[in-house]
């Protein structure tokens, strides 16, 4: 891990992209892509930091968007843009024919309601293989009673000319072994369509990038799908794995309180700056910080909102934390970032880029202006 702590270029609060871990992560997904013959877009919702679209540019086809805003945004690449949303309005469809290439249905009245309007914009339709591989019920698409996707006998008896393609997202922060099985459930249910369709969208929650991930594996299970269908353009749409432990959140002590122990009060806040700390939850990996009792001073890492329960957990420290102390919390650029908000008026943490030279570019500061934009 690379140690910016000490860096006194980089401001406290601020999320830093690591140049060359970006790299490293867009390089492998590249050999996935020419060793498997699929197609690998950004999904904007795991990680929208437009600033890096030049870096992201070279190796990946494009962006998927799950709104009219985002799709503005993917638009920004210069390549495909690619969409999906629950439902649209008609507004939101008079925006979209002018910015994407594919666009993806929830449902067949949402397609029937729209399908007009899109003339030469190829359309395909979410389903739901009623697989479920995420571990988290909140962020499971095929779970029971899922508003999201079509299940096969929904489709029984319909008649699908105009559309090109389907989608299929029900994977999160998973293996390729669970990609293998989706194929299986997607074939299982919905293989009499397949030879009809231009294309297949495997959504995302492929997680290619995490250590001890089976990448050849993968290779191996969609080479072997796309041997079976050669004439379908297989997509897949990540997010976490394109900025999986690509960079950290830089923050720093304020003040210690006592209560029960020893409790650091931070300059950024759980609730808004890393929400899924408390929606997941899950526990962070702070540099140089072990569990509660592994090394000798234990501190409960708390934000600086009024909310009681904006406390991230107990981190243990080889010596006594200091307001200025500096810490680290690594991995924090996929989903963190898209979820902030500016709750309490709490300073939000500036956005950075590490240059692969060493450089420190700080891309944004944000300002009251920011704060009171967001308000009326």
């Amino acid at each position: 891990m690379t140690d910016l702590t000490r860096r006194r270029d980089i401001p406290s609060p601020c999320y830093v992209l690591e140049e060359e871990k970006l790299i490293h992560n867009l390089t492998l997904m590249k050999r996935v892509q020419d060793e498997s013959g699929v197609r690998i877009i950004l999904a904007l919702k795991g990680f929208s930091m437009w600033s890096s679209f030049n870096i992201i540019k070279p190796y990946l086809h494009g962006a998927t968007a799950s709104s009219v805003w985002e799709a503005k945004l993917a638009a920004k690449m210069g390549k495909e843009v690619h969409a999906y949303a629950p439902a649209y309005k008609d507004k939101d469809i008079a925006e979209l024919k002018h910015l994407v290439n594919h666009i993806s249905f929830n449902s067949i009245n949402q397609w029937h309601q729209h399908r007009e309007a899109l003339a030469g914009i190829s359309m395909g339709l979410r389903i739901n293989p009623e697989h479920q591989e995420a571990e988290t019920p909140l962020y499971d698409p095929a779970a029971p009673g899922s508003r999201l996707g079509i299940r096969a006998s929904e489709l029984a008896s319909v008649d699908l000319t105009g559309i090109e393609g389907l989608h299929c997202h029900n994977l999160c922060e998973c293996d390729s072994y669970a990609t293998a099985r989706t194929l299986e459930a997607i074939e299982a249910r919905f293989g009499q369509y397949l030879p009809h369709m231009k294309w297949l969208n495997l959504g995302g929650g492929h997680l290619m990038t995490r250590q001890g991930y089976d990448v050849q594996h993968l290779i191996t299970t969609l080479t072997q799908f796309k041997a079976r269908y050669p004439h379908l353009d297989v997509i897949l749409e990540p997010g976490s794995a394109v900025a999986w432990d690509t960079g950290p959140l830089i923050a720093e002590v304020v003040d210690i309180v006592e209560n029960e122990g020893k409790i650091a009060i931070l300059d950024i806040s759980a609730t808004a700056h890393m929400p899924d700390v408390l929606e997941m939850p899950y526990r962070p990996a702070v540099l140089h910080a072990g569990m509660a009792d592994e090394k000798a001073y234990n501190y409960r890492l708390g934000g600086n909102s009024c909310l009681a329960g904006d406390v991230i957990d107990v981190y243990s420290f080889d010596t006594p934390l200091q307001p200025g102390h500096r810490l680290q919390f690594e991995d924090m650029m996929h989903y963190t970032m898209v979820k902030t908000t500016f709750f309490n008026g709490v300073e939000h943490p500036s956005i950075g880029i590490l240059r692969k030279n060493g450089d420190f570019e700080l891309i944004r500061q944000f300002t009251f202006d920011d704060f009171a934009g967001r308000l009326s």
